[in-house]
């Protein structure tokens, strides 16, 4: 039989039910039911009662963890505003964004203002929504997955009428290598060498990925057309194959990517120029290998409006609409992102790299020619699944 430390230390809310005075009841529960395993019918059924127990509290621990909305200067109830997002805009809005703004709308109307949070895939977080998740904004990775969320019914409101047709930030994509380069990587074609090992975020979960496969297939189209008139799609589609081989993880976001790099695995990974810069900056031992091409990915930021009730949406909309000020813009650029709204805010952070040959979605017609004609007709039925 289970003894109740091995039961209490298996259990996934031990740490959070010795905080209750009820794990004593459950406690008891469980003595009771030991000191009557002779009867296996009581027995089966005091542990259902004491899971019940722990599934019961679990639930009411984790409601009492999330923020209430506080009241305001003239005793109204404050705003609490749920924000899901790709995984790396978590350290701009938790650590600049949302206090700035809690700040600036608690100075001008006196009410509180704050903020729950979901960070994970782009594709993650956009079925999430889709499937219920009571967001009220949406930071994602790729504009498809907007446009998912308005054919889903969770956007109704015109989300490219917004400033820069709706995209919030941006970044390149780049390599990140081991210290001093080991493996003499210099660009995506070094990443098809005999014995690389690649980390790659998973493109199923992660827009991060889908990018990425632009920006390797892209690369090979921009060179290729630059060299001759013409795009070699041969060449891109193969190039694509030769470093898919090479990836011997897939994680499901790229900050699961990141990490999974920073453990030990690859030797290399693809991904947002920010995390790199991040980790640089950090001093941990990685170097940032800047490709000859490479693709800016753009991020859009929706309102998620399918629900939303009359006193929140004049919050939700001024946040909205605070993304696209000089205060935010600059503060994406202080976390690595790069500014839509002004190439100063970015010429003045000397740590961006200078792209020879940048490019965006639009090389290949935007999203609804990307991803049906590169991410699913060339990645997924002519290299993923062979």
């Amino acid at each position: 039989m289970i003894s109740e430390e091995d039961f209490f230390a298996s259990s996934p809310t031990a740490n959070l039910v010795g905080d209750y005075e009820e794990g004593r009841v459950m406690r008891l529960f469980l003595k009771v039911a030991e000191s009557r395993a002779s009867q296996p019918f009581f027995y089966r059924k005091m542990k259902r009662i004491c899971l019940t127990v722990i599934l019961i509290i679990t639930i009411l621990a984790m409601s009492a963890c999330l923020p209430g909305p506080m009241d305001g200067a003239d005793g109204s109830k404050g705003i609490v505003i749920t924000v899901y997002g790709f995984s790396i805009m978590k350290e701009p809005l938790e650590k600049s964004i949302f206090p700035a703004f809690a700040a600036k709308w608690k100075a001008e109307h006196g009410v509180n203002v704050s903020f729950i949070t979901s960070f994970a895939g782009s594709e993650t977080v956009t079925n999430q929504i889709l499937q219920g998740a009571p967001a009220d904004i949406a930071i994602l990775a790729i504009e498809r997955d907007a446009d998912r969320l308005v054919q889903g019914g969770a956007v109704k409101n015109d989300w490219r009428a917004r400033p820069n047709k709706g995209i919030v930030n941006k970044t390149p994509f780049i390599i990140l290598v081991r210290k001093g380069n080991p493996k003499q990587i210099n660009d995506f074609p070094d990443l098809a060498k005999d014995g690389i090992q690649l980390i790659h975020p998973d493109p199923t979960s992660s827009g991060g990925a889908q990018w990425s496969i632009l920006a390797i297939y892209g690369s090979e189209l921009k060179k290729s057309e630059a060299a001759s008139g013409g795009q070699d799609i041969p060449k891109a589609t193969q190039l694509l194959r030769s470093i898919w081989h090479n990836v011997i993880s897939t994680p499901g976001s790229a900050r699961e990517a990141r990490t999974s790099f920073e453990t030990g695995y690859g030797d290399a990974l693809i991904t947002y120029e920010l995390e790199g810069l991040t980790m640089k900056q950090a001093g941990e031992p990685f170097d940032v290998v800047i490709p000859k091409a490479t693709i800016f990915s753009e991020h859009p930021a929706v309102m998620i409006d399918r629900s939303m009730t009359p006193e929140k949406q004049p919050v939700v909309e001024a946040f909205m609409k605070y993304l696209w000020t000089d205060e935010a813009q600059q503060a994406f650029v202080k976390h690595h992102f790069r500014s839509v709204t002004n190439d100063a805010f970015n010429d003045a952070n000397p740590e961006f790299a200078k792209i020879e040959m940048p490019f965006t979605v639009q090389l290949f017609g935007g999203w609804d020619k990307a991803y049906p004609d590169v991410i699913e007709d060339v990645f997924i039925k002519q290299i993923k699944t062979k």
